[in-house]
């Protein structure tokens, strides 16, 4: 009996020891990297059941493991574990176990709208397969009583949303994207991808086996669902709404955009442009020899760090391209927000003809056309009601292809240098605040290095993506730094992340002249996208 007793007071002093050896978790660069290896062609592979699986219990096995071994509090890192453990039973046709993972990632999901509307598709597709009986009226059924049962208030963004991507997704949209996004990675390094790759490679399998042949039954569903309590949200807004009135004897502000560029044209047309009194446009000289050419309203650099007199992104012919861009870009916004508009019925059936072959070209052009209006969007919202703004443009240039450029330690310093000299231009002009809707992490460095087949081995491309990071980030920083007499308002970010854990910059510095922004919805809620962590309003 006493033996007994020792060797069970062993094995639970033994237990008790590993789980208190169990490695914490600071940041999401801790975790480690896995490798796994995929023969031939992407779209080839994710139609491909038995291949599917295999990499799915290597997965499987290294997610397992990690939770085994990482002492992991970050709940935007175990939700995405528990996602991809319920993708992978999903690929196992193991019910049960999925919506073991659902309830998991539920109760550690702090936004409402996603608590209630998630796995809201695959629990109605469960309980209509194991009915044993037709799938589609099941489903339809199902559906639409769980759908029926949200409270519309905290939900009808999340269902907006999943039914304009019900209504554009397609086979063709998906095999598409990863013949331009993951075949290159595996052409490059003989088939070998990292954890992030094959687990989006699992999804794609269940989105095309599971969510595409039923997309009709859901965006049917949720529009009766939204037709039948078509009530706006409570706009807040229109009772913040502070507008200065013209003709005061006021001294005017000058904020600095610092964005992917900007249309001074509109701004020049009601006053709110600032100008740069010692510079004669469009001469092609620096009359005031501050080291840029024909700044007049502002200063550009390219996807490089150059110096460009281009103060607007450029899109090639604009008068051919822009209506087109611009048409495809509000489509998409009007879809995802319920709105029956001409775009959206345009952009539904452009996108129902796609061939696999043209997704590549028709991705990109609406991502150059985001960097072609995104910094003028920006000062339309930091001009409202300010008669006083004086609009001094910095444009900041961002890749618009799915295979980024590479990452270089040379790029880095490149970066940094031009971060230096932005600050310094926003010192010299009086600038009191700027504006910066965008940022930057460690993991995003290191993605990029994978899609291009660079840095080499997992490890190494860590440490190098690593000390790209470190470069960008400390010229960032010690730049903002030196300037405490500038305001920077910059965004926390639209990945539903902890911009502290992915080191997120610049929202995650720590400065008294920075405060980083959330994104709330009409009614002053936070929607199931933005970033949180260091988060100074929301």
């Amino acid at each position: 009996m006493r033996t007994t007793l020792l060797i069970l007071l062993t094995m639970l002093m033994a237990v008790s020891g590993f789980a208190q050896d169990r490695i914490k978790i600071e940041k999401l660069d801790d975790l480690p990297r896995y490798t796994y290896n995929v023969d031939g062609k992407a779209t080839d592979f994710v139609v491909d059941r038995e291949a599917v699986l295999e990499l799915a219990m290597q997965v499987k096995r290294d997610i397992l493991d990690d939770l085994d071994t990482y002492e992991i509090e970050d709940p935007t890192t175990l939700k995405n574990y528990y996602t991809d453990l319920g993708t992978i039973a999903l690929i196992e046709k193991d019910w049960d176990t999925y919506l073991k993972y659902l309830e998991m990632r539920k109760e550690i999901e702090d936004k409402e709208a996603s608590r209630l509307t998630s796995g809201m598709f695959m629990q109605s597709f469960i309980t209509a397969i194991r009915s044993g009986d037709d799938i589609g009226p099941v489903l339809r059924r199902e559906l639409t009583q769980r759908v029926n049962a949200l409270p519309y208030d905290i939900v009808q963004d999340d269902i907006k949303s999943t039914k304009g991507t019900a209504e554009i997704i397609t086979s063709n949209l998906i095999m598409g994207s990863l013949d331009a996004s993951v075949q290159p990675v595996l052409d490059g390094a003989d088939g070998e991808i990292s954890k992030d790759i094959a687990t989006g490679l699992l999804g794609a399998y269940t989105t095309i086996s599971y969510f595409v042949p039923q997309k009709e039954i859901v965006a049917e569903v949720y529009k009766a669902y939204l037709d039948a309590n078509a009530t706006e949200k409570e706009d807040i807004w229109a009772d913040r709404d502070f507008e200065l009135p013209p003709g005061q004897d006021v001294e005017p502000v000058v904020i600095g955009i610092w964005d992917s560029g900007v249309d001074t044209d509109i701004y020049s047309r009601t006053n709110q442009i600032w100008v740069n009194e010692n510079e004669i446009p469009n001469n092609g000289k620096d009359d005031d020899n501050n080291g840029f050419i024909d700044d007049v309203h502002g200063i550009a650099f390219d996807l490089h760090a150059n110096k460009t007199t281009e103060m607007l992104y450029p899109i090639g012919d604009v008068e051919a391209d822009r209506p087109r861009l611009q048409s495809l870009t509000k489509g998409l916004m009007d879809l995802q927000a319920n709105i029956d508009s001409e775009e959206a019925t345009a952009l539904r059936a452009e996108i129902g003809k796609l061939e696999q072959k043209d997704v590549q070209t028709f991705i990109e052009d609406i991502s150059k056309y985001g960097n072609y209006s995104h910094g003028t969007h920006v000062s339309g919202i930091a001009a409202k009601g300010n008669p006083y703004i004086k609009i001094l443009g910095c444009r900041l240039t961002f890749g618009y292809t799915m295979i980024p450029e590479v990452p270089t330690i040379e790029q880095a310093r490149k970066d940094s240098a031009m971060y230096w000299e932005v600050i310094d231009y926003f010192k010299q002009n009086d600038v009191r605040v700027v504006n910066m809707s965008w940022g930057g992490s460690v993991a995003g460095i290191e993605s990029a290095l994978e899609q291009n087949n660079a840095g080499g081995t997992p490890e190494e491309r860590k440490e190098l993506a690593r000390e790209i990071f470190e470069i960008g980030k400390a010229g960032l920083l010690q730049a903002m730094t030196s300037a405490p007499e500038i305001l920077f308002v910059t965004s926390a970010g639209n990945s539903d992340n902890n911009v502290d854990f992915e080191e997120f910059l610049p929202s995650s510095f720590r400065l008294p002249n920075i405060i980083s922004i959330g994104a709330v919805d009409q009614a002053g809620e936070e929607t199931s996208f933005t970033s949180f962590g260091k988060v100074d309003v929301y």
